[in-house]
């Protein structure tokens, strides 16, 4: 097991303008604290120590479904072509009905099997999609086709570009939380 104490590597300590300490794990495991730039080593030694339950908690948890990802099946190609097929007829149809919602319009539409991305917007206005998106639940496509119809507004992630998001589908962040917590499920399948 490693060590997560204040001095350990496994430890990151970042200090800024902030006036609480907040303690992440992180997928590999390891240990971010944020802590006030003033905020004395040993407050922060004392924090760590007195989370140190919560904090190993945390990372088996986090380990454990690292290793659970590392186990799920890819899909066949024939798995692929069939969600790009679901996507092409699917996902056009949900870009048509928020564009004008949004109030903007766009180019092409591509679908694409990405390891990383859920879609894209160029300054163009072509729009690509991930056809994993499939996998997800109708509101969380809905949520990336939203997402990327803003940015014909806003080509940024800026907080005009969120407010316009959750003006256009208020339940946003819920299902951007879903694609943190499923979403590298999802990716870590596409196979190559």
């Amino acid at each position: 097991m490693s060590d997560l104490s204040y001095d350990s590597p496994d430890t990151e300590i970042i200090r800024s303008n902030r006036k609480t300490v907040s303690l992440e794990i992180r997928a590999d495991g390891h240990l971010r604290v944020r802590a006030p730039l003033r905020m004395s080593d040993a407050a922060i030694r004392n924090i760590i120590q007195s989370r140190a339950k919560w904090i190993e908690e945390h990372r088996a948890n986090m380990l454990a479904k690292k290793a659970a990802l590392s186990k799920a099946p890819p899909l066949t190609m024939e798995e692929l072509r069939h969600l790009a097929d679901e996507a092409v007829s699917y996902i056009p149809e949900r870009v048509a009905y928020y564009a004008p919602k949004v109030g903007v319009s766009y180019g092409r539409i591509t679908i694409r099997n990405q390891k990383s991305k859920w879609g894209s917007c160029s300054a163009k206005g072509n729009l690509n999609f991930n056809c994993l998106l499939m996998l997800t639940p109708p509101e969380v496509i809905d949520s990336v086709v939203v997402h990327e119809l803003c940015h014909r507004k806003e080509m940024n992630h800026s907080a005009r570009f969120y407010e316009e998001v959750l003006r256009v589908f208020p339940d946003y962040r819920r299902c951007e939380k879903w694609l943190k917590e499923h979403g590298p499920e999802i990716l870590i399948r596409m196979t190559g």
